[in-house]
């Protein structure tokens, strides 16, 4: 969050940033940021705040992106064509370095600039690529098989968008992206505010509340 943060002031044109500015951008307090930023060894000063730019590149280093990561995406349905022709991915430091599926029809397709090649060929573009971020795309029923072929291929590193847990050996990270949970999650927060509402409205109607009132 906070190198999404300063990179987009680093833009602007800002060069020096206080704590307490970085906190109103980042909805937390100013305390915890600059407890969060001494981690990194970098400490603001006082009347001037902390160079954004060195900051930026302290963040990138200790998040290794001071380099490259190309990444593989296993699945070239629309999801999987979603994400590999997404710039962003690039523009962070996450090229795709290739793309692969099962279905004879996609084979050979070019997927975000990137030719579509059979999953059997997985292990060669992951050691041509020097890739070890591997993501999926599939559907939920061959999410396990491509975790599978990826570890095998020897990628270390799971991006999962599959609507299921996939099962790893110890050593492999894995981060989960459940779409469907997360708008469960803003379904809850609206059906709290929801409930406050309805709450509001019936202590508004007279007679609610009160002791002893009648139907």
């Amino acid at each position: 969050m906070y190198l999404k943060l300063l990179s987009d002031q680093f833009e602007l044109g800002i060069t020096n940033i206080s704590s307490e500015e970085l906190a109103e951008l980042g909805g937390v307090n100013a305390a915890k940021v600059r407890k969060d930023l001494s981690y990194l060894g970098s400490y603001g000063t006082r009347g001037v705040g902390y160079d954004v730019e060195f900051l930026v590149f302290q963040i990138k280093r200790e998040l290794g992106l001071t380099h490259e990561w190309h990444v593989v995406v296993v699945g070239a349905g629309h999801l999987g064509n979603a994400l590999a022709g997404y710039g962003g991915f690039g523009e962070r430091g996450f090229p795709v370095g290739g793309v692969v599926d099962v279905d004879p029809a996609k084979i050979g397709t070019v997927v975000g600039g990137v030719r579509v090649r059979h999953l059997d060929e997985l292990a060669a573009v992951v050691h041509s690529r020097k890739i070890s971020i591997g993501v999926i795309a599939t559907p939920a029923v061959a999410a396990q098989h491509a975790a599978d072929s990826l570890v095998s291929a020897g990628i270390t590193s799971i991006l999962n968008f599959a609507p299921t847990i996939i099962n790893t050996p110890h050593g492999i990270s894995v981060r989960k992206v459940d779409l469907a949970v997360e708008l469960q999650i803003l379904s809850y927060h609206e059906q709290r505010r929801a409930n406050v509402r309805e709450a509001t409205k019936l202590k508004a109607v007279p007679g609610n509340g009160r002791r002893g009132a009648s139907a």
